[in-house]
């Protein structure tokens, strides 16, 4: 069967994208069309690009180490990590093609932030679309390209169906990387009360095996001159004065960034797919990984793949 394929965003969970991908092929599908939002992007564009294989290989073999050698950390411009490096590396499985000569529709979105507005590539150099879509707000760096300030496409589209209205699939397969444990979900407010006494101040201990590499990026943050005069600012309060903060010492910076973008754009994406869901939605847990545990690759990889073909046996594809 001839299958659109709608990528969504959602960092290093959408490594199940190249599961999703395999479990199609697997079963005799061709993919006639791609649309992808941020990490989606980037999978769609090197598949696209046919240079999945080397993509997938690659992805397993990454580990801590790498990932953080791959992370160029800068405390001066509009985002924590320059994605230079990686820009480099994704380069050697996607060349200098450009979008209008893939074998196969492809579009990526980005976010103009100063338009607030959507962008569709569906043309031009395909590794700068996909630079652009993954530009995840405040932890990547921002790109220009004219005149625009773009950022992650999931900041407004986080699954984007509408660009594959166009293309010539028989069915639509959507991959959503923000699915919730079965149950009810109650999305009611919650009145607390701001009492102290009535405060959990529980601290969670972090198992060293499972901590996210990202403690160790917060890490080299703290250690530099920028990151050491901040925590003179942070500093706890001298005895007697009261403190009005609690900070915890169980979250980072980047995960806590990570945190609030699955909230918003998984929020986002209900609203959005509402009126136009696919045909077959393959749901990868929110809580599955980080956004940023880009070392769990065959992981990952093989949570998509098992995810797709039960949905697949359940929808008959």
């Amino acid at each position: 069967m001839k299958v659109n394929l709608v990528l969504g965003a959602g960092g290093a969970r959408g490594y199940a994208h190249l599961g999703v991908i395999h479990a199609l092929h697997e079963r005799g599908h061709e993919v006639v069309g791609i649309a992808g939002t941020s990490m989606g992007a980037l999978v769609g564009g090197v598949f696209a690009a046919g240079g999945l294989d080397a993509f997938t290989e690659w992805v397993r073999g990454l580990t801590r180490n790498d990932i953080i050698r791959l992370t160029d950390l800068t405390l001066a411009a509009p985002g924590l990590i320059r994605l230079h490096r990686v820009m480099k590396e994704l380069q050697r499985f996607i060349g200098d093609v450009r979008i209008e000569d893939l074998g196969i529709p492809y579009t990526a979105v980005a976010t103009d932030i100063d338009q607030q507005r959507e962008v569709w590539f569906r043309s031009g150099p395909l590794i700068a679309a996909v630079r652009a879509s993954i530009a995840i707000p405040a932890v990547f760096t921002p790109v220009r390209i004219g005149r625009r300030l773009l950022v992650d496409g999931g900041l407004l589209n986080p699954l984007p169906m509408a660009p594959t209205m166009d293309m010539p699939g028989e069915v639509t397969v959507g991959v959503s990387l923000f699915g919730k444990p079965p149950g009810l979900h109650v999305n009611a407010p919650s009145e607390e009360s701001s009492d102290e006494a009535n405060a959990d101040h529980t601290e969670v201990a972090s198992d060293a095996d499972q901590q996210s590499w990202t403690t160790r990026i917060g890490e080299s943050v703290a250690e530099s001159w920028a990151g050491r005069q901040v925590s003179r600012l942070l500093a706890p309060p001298a005895p007697g004065e009261k403190a009005f903060e609690d900070l915890p010492s169980d979250v980072n910076l980047i995960d806590l960034l990570g945190r609030t973008l699955d909230l918003m754009q998984g929020r986002i994406e209900i609203a959005r797919t509402v009126l136009n869901a696919p045909d077959v939605l393959v749901w990868v847990p929110m809580d599955a990984c980080s956004v940023l545990d880009f070392h769990r690759g065959e992981e990952l990889m093989n949570l998509g793949h098992g995810l797709a073909v039960a949905e697949f046996d359940r929808m008959g594809l």
